[in-house]
């Protein structure tokens, strides 16, 4: 019986140990949560709002609902995106509403270089 009580005492002497490991791995899990959570979406909020910023007249977007258009005018948190070939199709939308920015400068690059790649291709194919 008195082996009991002194376990139980000397459980109960010292009740801040239980407190200060409590906290440490509060601490760890908070920690864990910020690093795998909240820095990953800041971060991306940071290059939303950069890309926004460099958002111009003649840019080519992707919606977010799948639509590419081309922007024809800006305001202050509106784009009027001209969809199609149809010169009346322009519908004015929310800047919130753009997943991705394409320049007609990136667009020109990309299209010479994969010219040069079949063109690569094709020579490759004709040694074969």
């Amino acid at each position: 019986m008195n082996i009991l009580l002194t376990e139980a005492a000397a459980q109960t002497s010292n009740p801040t140990g239980g407190i200060i490991y409590m906290v440490v791995w509060l601490a760890i899990i908070f920690g864990f949560m910020y690093f795998v959570m909240i820095r990953p979406q800041k971060k991306e909020q940071k290059e939303k709002a950069a890309m926004m910023a460099n958002l111009e007249v003649g840019d080519t977007i992707l919606t977010t609902s799948g639509f590419y258009g081309t922007v024809i005018d800006i305001n202050d948190d509106m784009v009027i995106v001209e969809f199609g070939n149809n010169k009346n199709c322009r519908i004015p939308m929310q800047k919130a509403a753009i997943v991705a920015i394409e320049k007609p400068e990136d667009a020109a690059k990309e299209a010479v270089d994969d010219k040069k790649d079949s063109k690569d291709k094709d020579s490759k194919k004709k040694e074969k």
